[in-house]
C-alpha cells in the first residue's frame, strides 16, 4: 500500500510532541488497544460477510459461478454445438469446444488433463480404449444411440439378397460385432454360441448362413455399395452420402437391450464422477432446443436415451472391459 503524498504547495505540520506516558499505565494501554485491534478486526470481518452474503443474494439462488469447461470432440461441425453453447453461458458455463480429427485422440487428452470432458464416442469403443491402454475413464452421462443399418444399390427388399451374395460390414474392433450381430438379427448369417459384440468373421457359421462377409474400412463402406449385394453402413457415413434411411434394407433396435453398448457418452475422469459443473453440463445438452438440432442432424434417426442411469452405462462398460481383457 503507498504511502498518501503532502498535496502540491502544502507546509508539513509539525510534529506535535506526545503526552507523558502514565505511570504504571504501560501493560493497561497494551491490553486496551489488543481489545481495540480486535474488536476492529471482526466488525470488518462481518461487514465483509455481509456484503457478500448481499452480492449472492441479489444474483439469484440459483446463481452459478462462471466456469470453463473444455470439451474434446470430433463432432465440432454439429449444428447443435452452437444452441448448447449458448444454453450453457446462460447459467455461467463457458464451453470450449476443442476439436479433433482422429477418433484416437480424444481419449488421450482428457487422460492427460488437456481437456475437460469429450463427446465423439459409445462405451464399446470407451471399453476397447481402457482395456487397450489400462485407462479408467468412465462414462459420465448418455447422449444417444444412432441405428446400424443395411444399404442396397442392387435390392429393394432383404428378401431380394441372394445366398452366397455378399455383404461389406466396417473392419473395427467397435462396429464390426454390432455389424454381425444386425446381420445374424436380420436372418443372413449365423454366429457361435449366438455371437456378443466381440464377434469376429471367425465366428460365422458358414453351414448356417445365407451369404459372406467382406469386412473394409468403415468409411469404404458407401464405396464399396456397387460392388457387394448390400454394406453395413455406421449413420454417420450413411447420412455423409446422403443415403435415405427410410431406404435401408433393416436396421437395429437401438432401444433394445442388445444396443446398450452402443450409447453414445459425455466421457470423463474418474475422479469427476461427481463433478457438479459436469454434471450440469451434460443436463443442458439435454435441454429440447438442443435435442432438436440433435434429431435434426441425424434426419431423425437418432434416439435421445434419458433414462440410462451413470451406474448402468458404468456396469455396461466394465463388463465389455473385462470381456476385452479376457478374449
Amino acid at each position: 500500500m503507498s504511502t498518501p503524498q503532502n498535496p502540491a504547495g502544502s507546509t508539513p505540520e509539525e510534529p506535535q510532541a506526545l503526552p507523558d506516558k502514565p505511570e504504571g499505565g504501560g501493560r493497561k494501554g497494551l491490553i486496551i488497544t489488543a481489545v481495540v485491534v480486535v474488536i476492529a478486526l471482526i466488525a470488518g470481518a462481518i461487514v465483509w460477510a455481509t456484503q457478500r452474503n448481499s452480492g449472492s443474494q441479489a444474483a439469484g439462488p440459483d446463481a452459478t459461478a462462471s466456469s470453463t469447461v473444455r470439451i474434446g470432440t470430433t463432432e465440432a461441425g454439429a449444428t447443435f454445438w452452437p444452441i448448447f453453447i449458448k444454453k450453457a453461458a446462460a447459467q455461467g458455463i463457458t464451453i470450449k469446444k476443442v476439436d479433433f480429427s482422429d477418433y484416437n485422440q480424444p481419449n488421450r487428452a482428457l487422460s492427460q488433463g488437456q481437456i475437460d470432458l469429450n463427446f465423439f464416442q459409445h462405451v464399446f469403443f470407451l471399453a476397447n480404449y481402457n482395456a487397450e491402454n489400462n485407462d479408467n475413464l468412465i462414462p459420465l452421462a448418455p447422449t444417444y444411440i444412432v441405428p446400424l443399418a443395411i444399404y442396397s444399390k442392387k435390392h429393394t427388399k432383404l428378401s431380394q439378397v441372394p445366398a452366397g451374395g455378399k455383404i461389406a460390414i466396417p473392419n473395427d474392433d467397435t462396429n464390426q460385432g454390432r455389424a454381425l450381430l444386425l446381420l445374424q438379427k436380420a436372418g443372413l448369417l449365423s454366429l457361435r454360441d449366438g455371437g456378443s459384440p466381440l464377434s469376429t468373421p471367425a465366428d460365422i457359421i458358414a453351414n448356417k448362413s445365407k451369404i459372406t462377409v467382406t469386412a473394409v474400412d468403415a468409411s469404404q463402406t458407401v464405396t464399396a455399395l456397387p460392388s457387394v449385394d448390400a454394406s453395413v453402413i455406421n449413420n454417420g457415413f450413411a447420412r455423409d452420402a446422403k443415403l435415405d434411411p427410410k431406404s435401408a434394407l433393416f436396421q437395429d433396435d437401438p432401444a433394445s437391450p442388445e444396443s446398450a453398448p452402443y450409447i453414445n457418452i459425455f466421457t470423463a475422469r474418474a475422479k469427476d464422477k461427481n463433478n457438479a459443473t459436469y454434471l450440469k453440463v451434460t443436463q443442458i445438452w439435454h435441454d429440447p432446443e438442443v435435442l432438436k438440432a440433435v434429431l435434426a442432424e441425424s434426419d431423425n434417426t437418432a434416439k435421445i436415451v434419458k433414462g440410462t442411469s451413470q451406474a448402468d452405462l458404468q456396469s455396461s462398460l466394465d463388463k465389455l472391459q473385462t470381456e476385452l481383457k479376457n478374449k
